[in-house]
């Protein structure tokens, strides 16, 4: 057998049956398919003439053979991204750009304090920011159009690796006015979707996600559809209608006084905003420094 012919998947499979205790587990940390990530293993089981998962109604772990091999599968991996780092850093000038694309909520928020860090430590790379809602950022990263993106939308394109660099939460937001900032009894989800809301276009993590939050009940139509969540806090505070935005978006304007927040309960709109990128799994060089600035600085 030759080494070429190794698949690095496979053994990050291995290893993530060893950290996670389960392949399903792992094929989820590696956004795989569990008849994928089966077939991957099957397929390296084939080529060594190793059993290295037993498996049952139950799960999958580890064989006192594939217990062994983890080991060996972790340095090949180590040395594979050791690879990576040095040929990035023979990349020379093709490392003095760096083409990021982000949605708008992170763009307005949370990219300037990463980027300015980011500068501090690649003063010698030019970055391009290009700023899309979540379905464009996806396009221009399936297109080659940009080193890595950062999304809010809650799906994520199966062959797209990613990392949590945030978690954010959606509010409903009202004008100080509005019969739902005094009312005493609590706004419930039955009755935001039945109201005609402010909302983002299509293809907005925003949109995306407020609209998995109340899929199964009966919704009315958008009272107004806006391009960014700027234009819709205006909007509110000129007392247009109610809308539903992350609190990084309101949070100067609840601090004013301009909206108001109201608590519904038994909405569920936490999500998580990620960083996305094309294969390999572990992304070098400055786009995976801006992720590893990302996730330190990581908030909610």
């Amino acid at each position: 057998m030759r080494p070429g012919s190794l698949d690095l998947t496979a053994l990050d499979l291995l290893v993530g049956v060893d950290d996670h205790g389960s392949l399903s587990a792992a094929a989820r940390e590696l956004h795989m398919a569990q008849p994928n990530a089966s077939r991957a293993v099957g397929r390296l089981e084939r080529q060594l003439g190793v059993v290295l998962l037993e498996r049952s109604t139950s799960g999958s772990r580890l064989t006192p053979q594939g217990t062994v091999l983890v080991h060996w599968a972790r340095e090949t991996l180590a040395g594979a991204r050791r690879f990576l780092d040095v040929a990035a850093g023979l990349r020379g000038d093709l490392d003095t750009e760096l083409t990021v694309a982000a949605s708008l909520t992170v763009a307005e928020h949370l990219m300037p304090r990463w980027l300015g860090e980011f500068r501090s430590a690649h003063p010698e790379t030019t970055v391009h920011l290009q700023v899309q809602n979540s379905a464009g950022v996806l396009e221009l990263l399936d297109s080659g159009g940009c080193d890595v993106g950062f999304i809010e939308a809650p799906g994520i394109p199966k062959g797209i690796y990613s990392a949590v660099v945030a978690q954010d939460r959606l509010t409903v937001v009202v004008p100080p006015g509005h019969p739902w900032a005094r009312r005493r009894r609590p706004v419930t989800v039955e009755e935001l979707a039945g109201t005609p809301l402010l909302v983002r276009e299509p293809g907005s993590g925003t949109r995306d996600t407020l609209d998995s939050a109340l899929d199964g009940y009966a919704r009315a139509g958008p009272l107004l559809e806006l391009g960014s969540s700027a234009a819709i806090t205006t909007a509110v505070a000129g007392e247009v209608g109610p809308a539903v935005l992350s609190t990084l978006a309101v949070e100067t304007a609840v601090g004013t006084g301009a909206v108001r927040m109201v608590d519904v309960p038994g909405l569920r709109v936490t999500r998580d905003l990620r960083a996305v990128w094309q294969p390999p799994s572990r992304l070098a060089g400055p786009a995976g420094d801006l992720v590893r600035i990302a996730q330190q600085h990581r908030p909610g």
